[in-house]
């Protein structure tokens, strides 16, 4: 069973609706039953780093998270900031991340992007491999996601990057360790490159 963690944030629905539609049964729970026989867990986020984080912990449902995740090896997928959350903190709070993944989630930099990019970056932009990964295959097109952000991924080791896009300069789009993989953009928003990389998780990751 594929379980959503229900954080209190988060596009849970859409996400729901998204596997529904490649024929994938998916729960969005945060009961500790439940939560404890994930085959495949989502960590959806919207919002602000350290809402997400604060209310991920008040849930008490990360130790066992963890256990999935670190020990057993469950393969997660965070998205936005539920992929920022991996990382071990962000400038655009106080609250320490999971450290899933070493690294720190920055501001786009606008002294190095064109006059006419806004904060946040909003919109449709084309993602590209950085490490051949089993999430785009069989896209057939070059895939283009939905992103919504004013902070992006900086993985400590650039080998946890796994895609990239651009924005007056590249950042990360998705960074992967080991079973444990984010994007920052919203594949529930993306349509029919979403409902591919979303198949993708279910059944290649």
């Amino acid at each position: 069973m594929i379980t959503i963690a229900d954080y209190g944030t988060g596009n849970l629905a859409s996400i729901q609706n998204m596997l529904k539609r490649i024929n994938v049964d998916s729960i969005t729970s945060s009961d500790f039953d439940i939560i404890s026989k994930a085959e495949r867990l989502i960590l959806p986020g919207v919002g602000a780093f350290d809402t997400c984080a604060g209310r991920l912990r008040e849930t008490g449902i990360l130790p066992l998270l963890e256990q999935k995740v670190l020990h057993e090896k469950v393969p997660v997928l965070g998205i936005c900031v539920g992929m920022q959350l991996m990382l071990s903190g962000s400038e655009e709070g106080l609250a320490t991340g999971l450290n899933w993944i070493p690294g720190k989630v920055q501001k786009f930099d606008a002294t190095r992007l064109p006059a006419s990019f806004k904060i946040p970056h909003m919109g449709w932009t084309e993602v590209k491999e950085k490490k051949q990964t089993s999430l785009l295959a069989d896209m057939h097109d070059t895939p283009r996601f939905y992103f919504v952000h004013s902070y992006h991924a900086v993985p400590e080791n650039t080998e946890h990057t796994l895609m990239a896009a651009d924005y007056g300069y590249e950042f990360a789009a998705a960074i992967q360790k080991d079973n444990i993989v984010g994007v920052q953009f919203h594949p529930e928003k993306s349509h029919r490159f979403g409902m591919k990389l979303l198949e993708n998780f279910v059944k290649n990751f």
